[in-house]
């Protein structure tokens, strides 16, 4: 079955080093729903964008790899029989709301 990522668009992670499992629950109960459903194949939740570090050809920076309102947060790959299921699938995603979002791309190899 195709596998799609779904990347995890918001104005940073909810996953700081020191968040509270209350201010957890929203989106690791997501999770724990699409792996109860069988769809979710593996998921990554990022830290904070003040965490990140940026990798060019002149060197390491302190950020985000580009200046924007909004950073990925986190990526999760399921399984779906087309890209219709995987867009409803995707479109569960508390991070839907507000000017947040996620971008779902079928998967062209891995491991």
């Amino acid at each position: 079955m195709p596998q799609y990522a779904v990347l995890i668009y918001t104005d940073d992670s909810a996953h700081a080093l020191d968040a509270s499992d209350e201010q957890l629950a929203e989106p690791n109960g997501h999770g724990d729903e699409l792996a109860a459903s069988g769809t979710m194949r593996a998921a990554f939740a990022f830290t904070p964008r003040a965490l990140a570090r940026s990798v060019r050809v002149g060197g390491v920076s302190d950020g985000p790899f580009v200046d924007a309102p909004q950073v990925v947060a986190g990526v999760y790959v399921i399984e779906a029989p087309d890209e219709d299921a995987a867009l409803a699938i995707a479109a569960t995603n508390p991070a839907i709301r507000g000017d947040s979002g996620v971008e779902v791309r079928l998967i062209h190899s891995g491991t």
